[in-house]
């Protein structure tokens, strides 16, 4: 695939490389110095900590599929996407064994792109939701 070149293609690049369980495809959009103001427990801020998170979707749940709801740019490389991530719970997931159920939760991103890669995101997931699904 090729790599995309505007703020909202390289927005929505990581979406398709988390479907794809695409780790290497990380360095095509991220920045090698970028700034994760929420990353994952235990993980540092940066791109380490971002493919620690896909390795975990990939290994945790199969047939990934990430809808685009919003995206919009409010200016200076910023890019707001809202999206919706599908999928069947098929393995552990941050300690939560595989259930088999299908989950649906949804989550805001906010990234901001210089010279073509990713230098800092804040993402808000709606992890209650998820959750909520895998133990009920």
């Amino acid at each position: 695939m090729s790599t995309p070149t505007t703020p909202r293609a390289i927005a929505a690049r990581v979406y398709q490389l988390f479907d794809d369980g695409d780790i290497a495809g990380l360095d095509q959009v991220l920045s090698a110095d970028l700034i994760d103001h929420n990353p994952v427990p235990g993980a540092t801020s940066g791109i380490e900590g971002m493919r620690m998170l896909v390795a975990a979707v990939r290994d945790g749940f199969t047939d990934t599929r990430h809808e685009l709801i919003y995206q919009g740019e409010p200016g200076d490389g910023w890019v707001v996407s809202h999206w919706r991530m599908t999928a069947t719970h098929t393995g552990d997931w941050f300690g939560t064994s595989a259930t088999g159920r299908p989950v649906s939760f949804t989550g805001t991103d906010l990234m901001h792109v210089t010279d073509g890669k990713i230098t800092e995101i804040r993402h808000v997931e709606e992890l209650f939701q998820l959750h909520h699904q895998l133990t009920t």
